[in-house]
């Protein structure tokens, strides 16, 4: 036998042919997610878990054994590929807790899809080969024949136990990693996707009991004055929470090529109380996670979906409160009431009713659900029949035309896109966000004629981030570096508009002053702050947000989107390593200082750390304690 043929008999061993074949997945992988990453960590982290998975192979399905690593390079390349198309939208390493949005894909494909580039396909394409090949191919049937014999049982036996102590070895030192992308990557995506299906919860343990109004406050730091400003500011109004789709707050103000973006909602913040320090914190549920926290003022669970995880409690809500200070409450959503199990969450908030697409219909669709048009029309016409009544009322309006992945039909286009914009993710998102303040302009206009807008309370929020930065190609930064004027990072991604438009002042009473505030505010913090210009006092409600119209300081933990220990401060973003002593700190402005960072000393201090994994433990304790409802 010629070296080429004891080569060529080597390299076809299936240990070896399918190693080389999981090494290089295991590459992409890493290559995608992870950066400034040696070129041996991949290999050294994720080379045990595979070698465990062949070992196996090869002790337990002999006679079938081509067939049997097949198999499991299809699962474990699904493994990555999941990984993979997660992470370009999450910025996260799905694990199986995603699961639950297994039924939500087909109504989100779109998304999906778009977040496939081609080179990701190449991950399956030795799969498609090799059963084309078993197929068509003598040489390779033979392959299989030959391949089907016990071989090497100790060595096999030997090579797994040492493979299942590495993989050990790997994840024991990283198991208290706090980042979920530091642990995976020390880990190796493999052995970290095992270790979550046993690991604890990263919650520290808190007596529900504990758990109270001051106990909370006194964490936060967050103390109420006796006179707070704008008390009862829109006592007895109306009140509209208007939750926009996608909608990040670089797009106030914005002109690009001298034309302004998003002209109506320009013009309302100049007139209101805008809050341009404003931040998401929805997660894996994104806008049905957003209803939540807003309603609640609860942070959204470790793992899935709040409208999945906490809609069989009586959830104390704002709905549930204006309903019990004589309001009518309603939600306006223009898709199914069942996608995101939002029918058993309304109940939890305690809706009087809800509007979907029953309501609204699909004579105009846009995405999946129909129009903003449609949307804004049939709710201002509900909303006059509301007041009409003679009760106040509180509604949210959930706007769904500029979702992800943008793609506007061109009928409802209301602008032409620079050269340099089309066909980019950066110029689709803008052309519908643009559609999508054209829809709001008119619902204000129908509003104002109604007689609803000045007897009214508006507050306007985006649900969630609309421009991954995970998902931007090296041109597409180049856009948001253009816009920003510097890079464009996490917590801009993050950062979402807050407006609220005061009701008319009483004749002879004078008008409040519009201003911009700067100090933070998060989506847990808006059920405190209507409540205060409704003049309705919460001193016996658990909140874990705070009135931003009568606090300056505040943190506000993040999930899901952010690994977890991350929070925002005044100044900024602290994103975890291990744990504080690693992590990294960034202002607002995108700026670090790396000679304090070498001192140990942060925009961001570990009180304030320990503060904010205080809070996500004491609400996931708290709601999991609530009573269910019928």
């Amino acid at each position: 036998m010629t070296t080429g043929q004891r080569w060529r008999t080597f390299l076809f061993k299936p240990f070896v042919f399918f190693t080389i074949l999981m090494v290089l997945k295991i590459y992409l992988a890493h290559f995608v997610i992870f950066e400034n990453e040696s070129a041996l960590v991949p290999l050294a982290t994720g080379l045990p878990s595979v070698w465990l998975v062949f070992c196996l192979v090869e002790l337990l399905f002999p006679r079938w054994k081509l067939g049997a690593y097949t198999i499991a390079n299809l699962l474990m390349t699904s493994i990555y590929f999941a990984v993979i198309m997660y992470y370009k939208y999450f910025g996260v390493i799905v694990t199986y807790h995603a699961l639950q949005q297994v039924n939500q894909v087909t109504e989100v494909k779109g998304s999906v899809f778009s977040l496939m580039h081609p080179y990701f396909l190449l991950i399956y394409v030795d799969i498609v080969l090799i059963f084309i090949a078993l197929l068509a191919s003598k040489k390779l049937r033979r392959w299989r024949r030959e391949a089907a014999v016990r071989e090497g049982t100790r060595t096999f036996a030997a090579i797994g136990v040492l493979a299942l102590v590495a993989c050990f070895c790997i994840v024991w030192p990283q198991r208290h990693s706090m980042n979920e992308l530091v642990q995976a990557q020390g880990m190796g995506i493999l052995n970290y996707e095992v270790y979550v299906g046993f690991a604890a919860s990263k919650d520290e343990p808190v007596d529900v009991g504990s758990i109270t109004p001051e106990a909370v406050s006194q964490l936060k730091g967050a103390e109420r004055p006796d006179s707070p400003a704008y008390w009862g500011a829109a006592e007895g109004k109306n009140v509209i929470v208007i939750q926009l789709e996608a909608f990040q707050n670089f797009l106030i103000g914005l002109q690009v090529d001298g034309k302004e973006i998003t002209p109506n909602l320009n013009k309302l913040a100049g007139e209101s109380l805008y809050f341009n320090h404003f931040f998401q914190q929805a997660g894996q549920g994104n806008t049905s996670d957003a209803e939540f926290v807003v309603n609640t003022s609860f942070l959204i669970p470790q793992h899935g979906a709040a409208s999945q995880v906490y809609a069989d409690r009586e959830l104390p809500s704002m709905p549930r409160t204006f309903g019990e200070h004589g309001y009518d409450t309603a939600t306006f959503h223009t898709n199914n009431v069942e996608f995101w199990n939002r029918k058993e969450l309304y109940k939890a908030l305690d809706w009087n009713r809800y509007y979907d697409n029953e309501f609204f219909g699909d004579e105009d669709t846009v995405m999946f659900a129909a129009s903003d048009e449609v949307l804004y029309s049939k709710t201002a016409d509900e909303l006059a029949n509301m007041q009409a009544a003679g009760k106040p009322f509180y509604v949210q309006v959930i706007s769904m035309s500029a979702h992800h992945p943008f793609n506007l039909p061109k009928r409802k286009s209301k602008m032409e896109l620079p050269e340099r914009y089309k066909d980019t993710l950066v110029g689709d998102y803008i052309e519908a966000q643009n559609y999508a303040d054209w829809a709001l302009g008119q619902f204000i206009e129908q509003l104002k004629s109604n007689g609803v807008w000045d007897n009214s309370l508006v507050v306007i929020y985006g649900d969630h981030q609309g421009l991954p930065i995970y998902s931007l190609t090296a041109d597409e930064k180049d856009l948001m570096k253009e816009i920003y004027g510097r890079e464009y990072k996490v917590q801009d991604m993050m950062n979402i508009p807050l407006i609220l438009k005061l009701p008319a002042p009483a004749p002879g009473e004078p008008a409040v002053e519009p201003k911009t505030f700067e100090q933070l505010g998060g989506q847990s913090d808006l059920f405190p702050t209507i409540a205060n210009l409704t003049g309705i006092s919460l001193d016996d409600h658990v909140l874990f947000g705070q009135d931003i119209l009568n606090t300056e300081n505040n943190v506000l933990p993040e999930r899901y989107y952010l690994p977890s220990g991350s929070f925002l401060n005044e100044d900024g973003v602290f994103i975890p390593g291990k744990g504080y002593e690693d992590g990294q700190f960034e202002t607002f402005a995108g700026e670090r200082d790396e000679e304090e960072q070498d001192e140990g000393e942060s925009g961001a201090t570990e009180e304030q750390y320990d503060q904010a994994l205080e809070l996500l433990s004491m609400s996931d304790t708290y709601v999991r304690s609530l009573p269910k409802h019928e």
